[in-house]
């Protein structure tokens, strides 16, 4: 009798697929069995590159001659401490009972690359029925739409074919890089820090990018000069609440494009700024009213989390960093409380938003927002989700956006405190964008006195929306005004002369650039170097970025470990170390282009493109080939010096 094997990327994923498909057993024997399924693991990888010495013996010694190390063919060896799981994983793959395999690991690059490798290493024979399960989340339901609609893993070729490219680029870039830069720059840079042990120089296609970036950024605040610039308010009292107006040297101003000035708003010396006021002061006019504009603003509830939106705002609450946040998520996924974690969308499939009202109605459950859901599902507000912004197949590529499944709910009293605000930030964000949007009350007076204008602005917050669930989420908290000054405000007419206390001069000082924390230097790698604070820009200008959503935090890490970056864990500030300096000057002088985040997120684009079919695997080994010995070759003949450390 046949029998169907379901091969997992980890053991409690496995344990899932066992419940959903009644397969008990002892899960201690690396598998359970019942008469028709059979239920497996990896642990992770269990199947790796080989270093060059497994190619030659010689190569174990680092020297020019050597390189650039191009293998026509890469070897693979098995990870020691998880041979035994790949030779009971390899033995059930071959059974000859095994009709059907089901390719279960996490549906992505690099769940697709961890089984293929495994298939490549345990020579797995073609005649086998190969099916590729792809899910959203662990839930009962969602692993038998999968296993219902699962596709020939040949589809997924191209996909495998990308994986095996991002591993043989990492691979060829760290390997070449790495050792020619130790070799003809390990001595200076070993001696410039006096350490006292040579340290070998470790580069990589991102790593180096990202490391860049942090180097950069921290040279434009060393070499900021503050500069100091002058402003006029005007102090106004209205129905005993006291206004500012900000002056402004706009058209029939004295001072219009004068160069007196810094930008339209502010003097840059306070002597200029003092001289006005008095002109305002002693020789007073009445000040007149010009302009009232005013005009509600509606604003939208925010797109739904991706892993990176996600981890910029655990950094920014909660001050963890992106390596911890994909940990918490990614237990979360794995109690069936959210789906999966590792996406770059931010929105909805229209096959997911039809059924959306089960994730909701699951949500009344969660004690904390149980109202608001109760109120969304009574309203039935979910029901035009699928015109919004909010749902958008052109934008999901593997997965949807990260949303709570609905489920499980129960068991969140069983995982960490801060798995907990994790899961409630989640789920406050999933059910904004079934509430109606903040509504803001916003007036903009303009003002003029012997030809000088002053701008007053306000916005008062008329209806909370969506802010209901989600809290005000860090944005500036708006002037509370009773509503006599409210209506006071919006009585006010063109032509009216408004009642002036006095003026005074604020001072002010340019600031410089902001560093780095762990969650934004992830947004400045999801969006190719670009630190955008705007969601919505950002969302615009998406497309390329630096690494993946599944890698992005083990990057970061890395950096922190090779002690190329160091992080503060209360503030998660990130600044770079002089040895993280020296490695940027280094590559700034030798391979400048590694440096370049534009350049290097081309090289992820290149991937989606052999993913997607449009670039082959030849193609793409050609250019990485080229690139590769070009960059080498450049490092070996240079003999020049250059300034190990740029201050």
């Amino acid at each position: 009798m046949s029998k169907k094997l379901f091969i997992a990327e980890k053991p409690s994923v496995a344990k899932e697929f066992a419940k959903t498909l009644g397969v008990s057993g002892n899960a201690g024997q690396g598998y359970m069995e019942s008469q028709d399924y059979i239920v497996t693991w990896c642990v992770g990888h269990l199947v790796t590159m080989s270093y060059p010495d497994a190619y030659d013996k010689a190569l174990k010694k680092w020297t020019l001659q050597t390189l650039p190390f191009l293998p026509e063919k890469f070897l693979y060896e098995l990870i020691p401490d998880v041979k035994k799981q790949f030779n009971i994983v390899a033995g059930l793959l071959n059974r000859e009972d095994v009709s059907t395999i089901y390719v279960c690991t996490d549906s992505g690059r690099e769940g697709e690359y961890i089984y293929r490798l495994v298939d490549q290493m345990a020579h797995v024979p073609d005649t086998k029925d190969k099916r590729r399960v792809w899910i959203d989340s662990q839930t009962e339901e969602e692993i038998k739409r999968g296993i219902t609609e699962a596709k020939p893993l040949s589809e997924y070729d191209n996909l495998s074919a990308s994986a095996y490219l991002r591993a043989k680029e990492d691979y060829l870039m760290g390997i070449n890089f790495s050792r020619v830069l130790s070799l003809k720059y390990g001595r200076p840079v070993m001696d410039y820090l006096n350490t006292g042990k040579w340290s070998a120089i470790s580069v990589g296609r991102v790593m180096t990018c990202v490391l860049g970036m942090v180097v950069r950024r921290e040279r434009e605040i060393r070499e900021f000069v503050k500069t100091p610039f002058y402003r006029i308010l005007m102090k106004c009292n209205l129905e005993g609440k006291q206004f500012e107006g900000e002056w402004r040297a706009v058209e029939g101003s004295q001072f219009y494009q004068s160069p007196k000035l810094y930008k339209e708003n502010g003097f840059k010396n306070r002597e200029d700024a003092e001289q006005l006021c008095k002109t305002l002061t002693y020789d007073p006019l009445q000040v007149i009213i010009q302009k009232v504009e005013r005009k509600k603003e509606r604003k939208n509830p925010p797109l739904l989390f991706n892993l990176a939106e996600l981890q910029n705002t655990c950094s920014k609450l909660f001050k963890i960093s992106p390596d911890e946040t994909l940990k918490i998520v990614q237990e979360l996924y794995e109690r069936k409380l959210v789906t999966y974690p590792r996406t770059d969308a931010r929105v909805l499939s229209t096959a997911v938003a039809k059924e959306i009202y089960k994730n909701i109605g699951g949500l009344q459950n969660y004690s904390l927002i149980a109202p608001y859901a109760a109120k969304i599902m009574e309203q039935k507000a979910y029901a035009g989700i699928a015109k919004s912004r909010y749902v958008n197949d052109k934008q999901i590529t593997d997965h949807y956006a990260i949303i709570p499944t609905g489920q499980a709910v129960g068991s969140l009293s069983r995982i960490s405190e801060m798995g907990q605000k994790v899961y409630d930030v989640i789920a406050r964000r999933f059910l904004s964008i079934f509430m109606p949007p903040a509504v803001y009350l916003k007036i903009k007076l303009e003002t003029q006195t012997k030809g000088e204008a002053f701008f007053a602005n306000f916005k008062m917050l008329k209806d909370p929306g969506y802010l209901k669930v989600t809290g005000m989420g860090g944005q500036k908290k708006e002037a509370q005004l009773t509503e006599e000054q409210i209506h006071a405000i919006s009585s006010l007419k063109k032509g009216m002369p408004l009642p002036v206390k006095d003026y005074t001069i604020k001072d002010g000082t340019t600031s410089a650039p902001k560093r780095y924390n762990s969650g934004s230097l992830i947004l400045a790698m999801e969006n190719a170097g670009q630190l955008i604070e705007d969601e919505d820009l950002r969302e615009q200008i998406k497309g390329s970025g630096i690494g993946t959503s599944a890698t992005r935090a083990e990057i970061v890490k890395k950096l922190v470990s090779n002690k190329y970056i160091a992080l503060n864990k209360k503030t998660q500030i990130v600044t770079p170390t002089l040895t993280g300096e020296m490695i940027v000057n280094v590559v700034s002088a030798s391979i400048g282009s590694l440096l370049n985040p534009t350049l290097t997120a081309s090289w992820e684009k290149g991937l989606t493109y052999v993913a997607e079919g449009s670039v082959t695997e030849e193609e793409y080994m050609q250019k990485l080939d080229k690139f590769v010995t070009q960059k080498t070759n450049i490092v070996k003949q240079n003999n020049f010096q250059y300034q190990l450390r740029q201050s």
